[in-house]
Order: structure tokens, then sequence, then C-alpha cells
């Protein structure tokens, strides 16, 4: 249950807290004086769109909390503590993003408006255009016979499912053939090639000594010759070493020559070795040529380097083998499909059954409580109607209702007018089991008055048993109904303006009912008519 709601810089609230005990609660005032701001603060806790205008001038924000409690003292949602209680708060500053908290620590609108949703559930004009819409209505009916559409859900999303999968197998036999043929010439390509990793460094090395092998001899030779081809510079640092040995000053000088002449031979023999297996071969060399453009082709075609071409062959070839192999797959998804089918076609002609069953219990449910309502006249029709592709599972459900007699059954948006509206959506809500903790009503008794007013009043009242009910009203007759009643009163100086939230005693209740009455809360007869309001409702309560 909502224990307590406070309110800060919300519109032409300043500052409020107001307890809600138990029960029903009135909330009443002038027009204009912030009842709906109560609702808006109720709203924002439930994750609404926050509106940066509705802060108060002057104001940096705006802020709601709700402090909850669990009757039983079980485990509630809260996100810290025994869960017994919690809290939520909202912020909105004029300027910038709101923020969302939970027992103190940041949250998400999203996981605001789940754990305020659990515990409060808002009825105003919004509710009654949700109203219209043929799920709200096919809902309210599956609510109210019990109906478990989990397993026709299910079996529905598996069928999809297994339809998908069927699709993505290739189910267009033309081009699954493309398909097949394209991923068969990739592979054929790639692997007439036969690439391997690394291949191209190689080629390009000899494919540069193959085009200048001519040219590589001519510098071997020349680098021969200039370090004595005939063997001059090899005697020569050996005469040097010589000459130069047994001497102290040079003896460092001696054994770097010593060293010289044994390195020099030796790359002269490699240089040799080498120059001479360098010959010309314009075949090998057309031959690496044409093989590095057939690599450059494949690169072209299907990735950066080699090794992705390797991989696009490897994925080809798995994908060819799905295709190749999908007749034998395809028939197990059909046969999958088949039974799938079969499942969601018995489960929508058990939905379908029960909904058709129960359809005329919820009717005449509904013409009892539309006749408490001070609609006696009332006729309802719950249609059930299949859905093309979804033979027996009644997904089409509809209201249909005639409030005068003679009157042809209707749609509730063609038949219904606002007030009437309201009393049909409140007798749903009595009728389905269920329900938040908190439920609040904003003006749900627009376009009523009279002996319908206090059948309002009473069906609020039974419905807050066991709950609390919230219920914004300007008639005396619904208020008269509460158990709980609070002023929402404007108070201004000329120069600002004020919104209070005051809980009346029964002395200030009758004040209250006699200014909503008759505009004049000190007429001694106005009093009189409040008391008597009080009494008789206490007394249609009492028989209840």
């Amino acid at each position: 249950m909502l224990v307590e709601l406070a309110v800060r810089d919300l519109g032409v609230i300043a500052e409020a807290r107001i307890p809600l005990p138990p029960g029903l609660t009135a909330l009443t005032g002038e027009t204009g004086a912030g009842k709906t701001m109560v609702v808006e603060a109720l709203g924002l806790l439930c994750g609404a769109r926050p509106d940066p205008s509705r802060v108060r001038p002057g104001a940096d924000a705006a802020v709601v909390e709700g402090l909850f409690a669990d009757g039983d003292g079980s485990e509630g949602v809260g996100s810290g503590g025994d869960g017994s209680e919690w809290v939520l708060r909202r912020v909105v500053p004029s300027s910038g993003r709101s923020r969302a908290y939970v027992d103190g620590g940041l949250s998400t609108a999203a996981d605001m408006a789940e754990l305020g949703g659990r515990s409060i559930e808002i009825h105003g004009q919004h509710a009654q255009q949700a109203l219209l819409a043929p799920r709200h209505q096919r809902d309210a009916l599956d609510r109210f016979a019990g109906i478990d559409t989990t397993a026709l859900r299910d079996a529905r999303a598996e069928v999809t499912n297994l339809e998908q999968r069927l699709a993505d197998l290739g189910g267009d036999e033309r081009a699954r053939a493309h398909e097949i043929d394209l991923l068969r010439h990739q592979i054929d390509e790639i692997a007439s090639v036969d690439p391997t990793p690394g291949e191209e460094d190689d080629l390009a090395a000899e494919e540069d000594l193959l085009a200048d092998a001519v040219a590589h001899r001519e510098a071997a030779a020349a680098a021969l010759e200039a370090l004595g081809g005939d063997g001059a510079v090899l005697d020569g640092l050996a005469v040097a070493a010589e000459s130069l040995r047994g001497r102290a000053p040079f003896a460092a000088e001696a054994v770097r020559l010593d060293a010289i002449g044994p390195e020099l031979r030796d790359v002269l023999a490699e240089l040799r070795s080498r120059a001479e297996s360098i010959e010309p071969d314009d075949a090998r060399l057309d031959e690496v040529r044409g093989r590095r453009h057939r690599l450059v082709e494949l690169r072209r075609k299907y990735g950066d380097d080699l090794d992705e071409v390797i991989e696009h062959a490897a994925a080809a070839r798995r994908r060819l083998d799905e295709l190749t192999s999908l007749d034998s797959t395809r028939e197990s998804v059909e046969y999958e499909l088949a039974e799938a089918r079969s499942l969601a076609d018995a489960e929508g002609r058990r939905v379908g059954d029960a909904r058709r069953a129960a359809a005329p219990a919820l009717a005449e449910r509904l013409v009892e409580l539309l006749a408490d309502l001070a609609l006696p006249a009332s006729r309802v029709e719950v249609s059930v109607t299949d859905r093309d592709g979804r033979p027996g599972a009644g997904d089409d459900v509809e209201l249909l209702i005639a409030t005068n007699p003679g009157a042809p059954l209707g749609g509730l948006a063609r038949v219904a007018s606002g007030g009437e509206l309201s009393r049909v959506m409140l007798a749903l809500r009595l009728v389905l089991s269920g329900g938040p903790d908190v439920m609040v009503f904003d003006e749900i008794d627009a376009g009523v008055g009279g002996e319908a007013a206090a059948a309002v009043g009473a069906a609020l009242a039974r419905l807050a048993e066991g709950r609390q009910v919230v219920v914004v009203t300007h008639l005396p007759q619904v208020a008269a109904f509460a158990d709980h009643q609070l002023l929402v009163a404007k108070h201004t100086d000329g120069t600002t303006t004020l919104t209070t939230v005051e809980t009346l005693d029964d002395d200030d209740r009758v004040i209250e009912l006699s200014r909503m009455m008759t505009g004049r809360p000190d007429s001694a007869t106005a009093r009189d008519h409040a008391e008597e309001l009080l009494a008789s409702s206490a007394e249609v309560r009492g028989r209840r």
C-alpha cells in the first residue's frame, strides 16, 4: 500500500505531505486548486513522462516521493532492507533530464515504472480510451474467465520462428539454385589457384630475382673484380699482416688483418656461387607473374589477404553443404512446423472455446453492475469472433452495449457517452479479479450526477474493500462514500499562489460537502443536506 505521498514544487503545490490510509479516499476542492497535480505526482512514480513546465516557477526542480509498505510484512519490491517498506523518488528539474531513485539509490525511469506500476493503477480519460481498444476488451474477458493464454502465445511464437527458419533455408527454389551455382563457382575458382598463406611474399622475391637476372650477375662480377678476382687483394692482406706481425705497436692491426682475410675469402666464394645460380628464365618469370596476377584477382573478389580468401572458400563450402543437404533439413523443419501449427490450432480452439463460454457470463455480470450504476436498461453482449488465419481462437473480442431501451447494440466508441463509458470501465474493474493495491480514478464520474453519481460512489466504496482507492471528484454524492476526504485548496496573497492538501475530520467534511452541493459552506440548510448525505451513504455501505 501507499503510506504517504510527498510533493514539492510541482505546479501550484509548493510542499505537501499526503497520508493515504486504506479504503476509499476522496480528493476534492475547487476547480484549478491542484487536484490534478496530485494525480500527476502519482503518475511520475509510475514512470510517466515528466514535463519540466510543471515545475513550480522559481524552483529548480519538482520532487515526488512515495513511501510504500507491505501490509503483511512479507518481502516487498524494494531494493534494500527487509522489503517491508520501500521509497520511490522522482526528481524533475526545470531543465535537463529527470532522475529516479529507489530506496535512495539511482534507478532508471523504466525500473521505477515497473515498481510503481505493481502498486498503483491510474484510471482517467486515457484509461477510458484504452478500454475502446479490442485488445483491452479481449484481455478483460480473459481475466474475468481466468483464461491462461501462455501456451497459445508460446505455440504461435514457435510457429513464427519455424516459418522464419524455413525462409532462411532458401524457400525460393530458383534463388536456392542460383546461390548453389554461385558458391560452386567461387569454390572452384579458389581451388583452381589453390593459394597458400604467405605465398605472395615468396613470389614477389622470385619475380624480383628473375626480372633483373642479367643485371644481378653483372653486379656480382663487378664486385668480384673490385675485390680482386685473381686473388691479389687476399695476397696483399697476407703480406700486410705478416709485415706487422711481432711488432708490438701494431699488434691489434695485425690481428684484425688476419681476421679480414678468411671473412673476405668466404664473401668471395658465396658471391661467385650466388651469381652462378642466377640464370635468366623468361618462362619461369612469366609463370610467376601469372600466378601473382591470379592471387591478386582472388584477393580483389574474396578478401584483403590470402588468409581471408582461404576462409571465404571454407565458409562457401559449409554453406554449400547446408544447401545441398537442404531437402532433408527442409523436411525436418516442415515437419516441426506442421506439428507447431497443429499445437497452435489446438491451443487456439481451447482458448476460443473458453472465451465463447465465458462471454455470456461477463455480459450478464456487467448488466447487473451497470444496473447498480444507474444504467438499469443496459444490454450487453460480448462478441467473440475469429481472426483470419487463426480459426477458432476468438481473438477479436468486442463489448457491445445498448444503454437505452430499444436501442441497438453497438461498440463502446459509438454508443457510450463519456459518463456511460466511465461507468462501464468501473464495472469492468469491479468484475475483474486482482489488480494493484492502489487504484486512482481521476474524475471518473465526469458526465454523471444524481442517482448515477451515488451509484458510482457506492461502487468505488465496494472496490476499496481490501485496497486503497483514490478518487478525484467534484460530486458530493461520490465524496460522501469515502472513508477519508482530502481537501485541495488554493491560497493567494496577490503575488504568490500556494496549494495545500488537508485531511478533513467529520465536521470539516460536512463543510466541504456543503460547498460542493451549493457553493455555500456556511449555509445551515446545506450542512443539513451534507450530514444527511453522509448518513445515507454510510447506511448504504453498511448494508453491503
